[in-house]
């Protein structure tokens, strides 16, 4: 209760924001839904918050705490240095890149642990094989084939910490290959592009439009020797790489020696229809399939995998070496004993229904309460693009800020190089808890533009 007081004192709960219901809050805090109740009663009694049939419980409309004068003007220390200002942490979290971090199943982790640290054999303790675990590695070549049709031998897969480590190990690689250029689309993480380039590697961009990357510009690209696509759901903008922008870029790497690195960040997920398959079943020796469990478990995890070209497995492994301890061998066998079990496909299955229910929700809102504002790209993943009118995604950034809503601008993700696009913003409707997704998306409302 005493936290409640000072986030609304503070500010980090903007007045109107709406709090979850009693009964979802204590089941994220894991006490008595009376006990969260009566808290709130207490606080509506004290003036904090406002409590109305059909609207739920808001931080109430609250005169704003008198700010602190210089000083100088009341009296301090002549010379004083003025405090720092704080930032308020925002109230609501709508930053792409996360799933909902309480959805965790720890039990069924808990279980796969246990049976995974009694069944290791003594060699798992040691330094171990710098391709990963044969037990992971085994599992995820059955999963991969059968989930999204990728050609996964257990030896051609190399375990990696996550997507990040997999381009470092990449761009290393590349760069000995004497390879100069990698070319990237013109919308995607500036993290992925800074690791390329200090790599020492030029990242040419390729324009975008609403069938993704125009991979038939790579032709026209003689330095370029690999391309990075997010072919299933290209972050940021969503939408898929058409069939025939596909056969062009894999025509492209057998025409060339070329490589294609493929980002497959949340193939899992598509909600409209079976999940398009992987890129690299068209040509396994001329694609690197990148994948994590960042967005299916958690980024927490620090697992990620390579499915590599036979001819590059062992320029991989000497690269990464056996001093590159990237993953928890235990980890890797838990990883291997949840695929094994199945719990893996059910929390998969799990988790696909309740961000579909999250997407479904966060358009039928915006329809009502913005009909300004479109939802684009495919239904998939763990993010939307909000398209907003001419001029609206400062505007829309800054009333969010007002509103204590973290969120990115799609411009946030143009590669320096590329055009303006249009304006509008990138939401990651995977991050709030289920108690934390209703006020996150009331406060989006509100920061939007509205119909006059």
């Amino acid at each position: 209760m005493d936290a409640l007081r000072e986030a609304v004192r503070t500010g980090k709960l903007p007045p109107g924001t709406r709090l979850p219901s009693s009964r979802s809050l204590a089941a994220d805090l894991g006490i008595a839904r009376n006990t969260v109740a009566d808290a709130y009663a207490e606080l509506v009694a004290e003036g904090w918050l406002t409590a109305r049939q059909g609207s739920g419980t808001r931080v109430a409309q609250r005169a704003e705490p008198p700010r602190a004068e210089s000083t100088r003007a009341t009296g301090g220390a002549a010379g004083r240095a003025p405090l720092p200002t704080v930032r308020p942490r925002p109230a609501h979290n709508l930053m792409p890149g996360s799933p909902d971090l309480s959805t965790f199943p720890r039990a069924a982790w808990l279980k796969a642990s246990r049976r995974a640290l009694s069944a290791a054999p003594n060699d798992s303790f040691g330094y171990g094989d710098p391709r990963g675990r044969v037990e992971l590695r085994t599992e995820l070549a059955g999963y991969l084939a059968r989930a999204r049709g990728v050609y996964a031998d257990p030896e051609r897969i190399v375990i990696s910490a996550g997507f990040v480590h997999a381009l470092k190990l990449m761009g290393a690689v590349l760069r000995k290959r004497r390879v100069r250029e990698v070319a990237v689309e013109s919308y995607g993480l500036d993290v992925h592009r800074r690791l390329l380039t200090e790599a020492g590697l030029h990242i040419p961009h390729l324009p975008m439009d609403e069938s993704g990357a125009r991979t038939d510009d790579l032709g026209g690209m003689p330095g370029t020797g690999a391309v990075l696509l997010t072919p299933a759901h290209q972050f940021p903008t969503g939408v898929p790489l058409h069939p025939d922008r596909r056969a062009a870029a894999v025509d492209w790497a057998r025409r060339t020696g070329g490589l294609i690195l493929e980002d497959d960040y949340d193939g899992d997920f598509r909600y409209d229809r079976q999940p398009v398959g992987a890129l690299q079943g068209l040509d396994p020796e001329h694609v690197v399939h990148l994948g994590t469990t960042s967005k299916s478990l958690a980024p927490g995890l620090r697992l990620g995998w390579m499915v590599l070209p036979e001819n590059l497995v062992t320029e991989v492994v000497e690269t990464k070496g056996i001093s590159d301890c990237s993953s928890s061998a235990l980890e890797q066998l838990t990883l291997a004993e949840f695929i094994e079990s199945g719990a893996y496909d059910r929390h998969v299955r799990s988790m696909r229904l309740r961000y579909r229910r999250r997407r479904d929700q966060l358009v039928a809102d915006l329809a009502e309460r913005a009909p300004e504002v479109r939802v684009t790209g495919i239904a998939a993943g763990l993010h939307a693009v909000l398209e907003l009118p001419e001029g609206g995604e400062a505007s829309a950034l800054r009333a969010a800020a007002w509103q204590g809503l973290a969120l990115e601008g799609f411009s946030r993700f143009r590669h320096p190089d590329a055009a303006p696009g249009r304006d509008a913003l990138v939401i990651g409707y995977g991050t709030p808890t289920d108690s934390a997704w209703a006020g996150a998306l009331d406060a989006l409302c509100r920061a939007l533009p509205q119909m006059p």
